[in-house]
C-alpha cells in the first residue's frame, strides 16, 4: 500500500467524519476500534440491528464516467434503508474501501458521498478501511463495502405480525434505480451501443452516466417521523426483487397485497428500458424498484396521518394499493388490474 496516498486520505476525510458526529459518539477515526455509547444516545432497553451491503456493479457506472462523489450515498442508503424498516434508528456507519492503486482525489469523493448519505440518514461515519490490492483490482477499479448499526427499543420493533387485511400500502417514490439491476441494465446500454458521456435517451439534459448515477433515497428520517404516529404496522425496503420478492418479507403469512400498478407515476429510466432495451414487464417488475422504493403498510383509519408524516418529511408518497387475506398457496402480490403498462 502507497502509506503516503493512504495517510493523505485519512487527512482529507477526518473533516468529513467529524461533521457527521452525533450524541453517542464516544471516539471515531483514528484508534483501532471506534466507541459508542448507547445511554448518551437516550436508549433506555435498546436492541442493536445490523446491516451489511453494497452498491454492486452501479460502481462500474460510475468508474467507466469517472464520476465517484454519488456511490458513497448508495453505500449508505442500501445499508440504512435496511434498518429502519425494523424500526431502528441508524447510528453508526463504517466502510470498506478496496482498490488497485489508490487515487486520493476519487477516495476522497467517495468518502464525501459516504458522509453525506451519513448526515441525510442521522448516523455517525466512527470507522473503515482502506485497501490497496494492486493484482487483485486493477488500477482504477475499486469496490465499496458499509456495515450500518442502528437501535431500537424493544417494545417498538417493527416486524409486520400486525399487519392485516384492510391495511393501507403506501408508496414512496424512488429517485430512480437506485442501486439494482445494473448489470441488467449495462447489457442493454452495451447491446444499444451507448457511450456513458452522451445524452441519457430518457434525460437528455444530462449525460447517461450522470442519470444512471442519480444517488438511492435514503428514507429513514421519514420513516423514522411515520412511525412516531403509532399507525405504522410495517415497512419494506424495494431493493432488487422489486415489490412482489421485498413486500412478502413483512406481510404475515395469511396475508396479501393488492397492488394498483396504475398509482404512481413511472420514472423515464424504467420506460427506456422496458421500451428501447426491450426488458419484458414480468422481469422489470422483479428486477427493478419501478417508481416505489419504500412501501409503507398503514391501518386504514390512520393512514391520512402517515402519509402526512412522510409528505412533511419530504416525501412523495402515493396510495398503492391495500391488504387482503391471502388466498391458500397464492401470492403475497397481486398487482391490479394485472400491472403496470409497459412500456409507460
Amino acid at each position: 500500500m502507497d502509506i503516503d496516498a493512504g495517510n493523505r486520505l485519512v487527512a482529507a476525510i477526518e473533516p468529513l467524519a467529524r461533521a457527521t458526529a452525533r450524541p453517542g459518539v464516544l471516539a471515531g477515526l483514528g484508534g483501532f476500534g471506534a466507541l459508542f455509547d448507547l445511554e448518551a444516545a437516550g436508549y433506555r432497553d435498546p436492541v442493536l440491528v445490523a446491516g451489511t451491503d453494497g452498491v454492486g456493479t452501479k460502481l462500474m457506472v460510475a468508474i467507466a464516467a469517472g464520476r465517484h462523489d454519488t456511490v458513497g450515498i448508495d453505500l449508505v442508503a442500501m445499508c440504512v434503508n435496511d434498518l429502519v424498516v425494523q424500526g431502528a434508528e441508524p447510528l453508526f456507519f463504517l466502510d470498506y474501501f478496496a482498490t488497485g492503486k489508490l487515487e486520493v482525489e476519487a477516495g476522497r469523493a467517495i468518502v464525501a458521498g459516504i458522509a453525506q448519505g451519513c448526515e441525510q440518514a442521522g448516523c455517525a461515519l466512527i470507522g473503515g478501511e482502506t485497501a490497496e490490492m494492486p493484482g487483485l483490482y486493477a488500477e482504477g477499479d475499486y469496490d465499496l463495502a458499509g456495515f450500518a448499526v442502528g437501535a431500537v427499543e424493544r417494545e417498538r420493533i417493527l416486524t409486520g405480525a400486525a399487519v392485516a387485511p384492510g391495511d393501507v400500502v403506501l408508496g414512496l417514490a424512488s429517485s430512480g434505480l437506485h442501486s439494482n439491476g445494473f448489470s441488467l441494465l449495462r447489457r442493454v446500454a452495451a447491446d444499444l451501443g451507448l457511450d456513458y458521456s452522451a445524452p441519457a435517451p430518457f434525460a437528455p439534459e444530462a449525460t447517461l452516466g450522470e442519470a444512471l448515477l442519480t444517488p438511492t433515497r435514503i428514507y429513514v428520517k421519514a420513516c423514522l417521523a411515520a412511525l412516531e404516529t403509532g399507525a405504522v404496522r410495517a415497512l419494506a425496503h424495494i431493493t432488487g426483487g422489486g415489490l412482489v420478492e421485498n413486500l412478502p418479507r413483512v406481510l404475515p403469512e395469511g396475508a396479501a397485497a393488492a397492488i394498483d400498478g396504475c398509482a404512481w407515476p413511472v420514472p423515464a429510466v424504467f420506460s427506456w428500458l422496458a421500451r428501447d432495451g426491450g426488458v419484458p414487464a414480468g422481469e422489470m417488475i422483479r428486477t427493478f424498484n419501478c417508481g416505489i422504493g419504500m412501501a409503507v403498510v398503514a391501518e386504514a383509519t390512520r393512514a391520512a396521518e402517515v402519509e402526512q408524516a412522510l409528505a412533511g418529511a419530504g416525501e412523495q408518497v402515493h396510495r398503492i394499493g391495500r391488504i387482503e387475506a391471502r388466498a391458500d398457496a397464492g401470492p403475497q402480490v397481486v398487482f391490479e388490474p394485472g400491472g403496470p403498462s409497459w412500456p409507460a
